[in-house]
């Protein structure tokens, strides 16, 4: 079985840290050398185990951001 390489292109956030420092993070991600997605997972604190996490193009984040921004009109 072939490793997953990956390259973390920039950091944009944390939303949570846990007692054990594994935090939730949204960063831009290069998976097995090809262009940078927007990737939104669980990584350890020395930032060499992940989590399952899910993957966007710009195309989904902003799809997402509209989904989110209605959640918000419901309030």
């Amino acid at each position: 079985m072939s490793s997953i390489q990956f390259e973390l292109v920039k950091k944009i956030g944390t939303l949570t840290e846990s007692s054990s420092g594994w935090s939730k993070q949204l960063n831009m991600v290069s998976w097995n050398g090809r262009a940078p997605k927007y990737d939104l997972r669980d990584w350890a604190p020395d930032g060499e185990k992940m989590g399952k996490g899910i993957t966007l193009s710009l195309d989904d984040l902003k799809a997402l951001k509209t989904l989110l921004n209605q959640l918000e009109e419901l309030d």
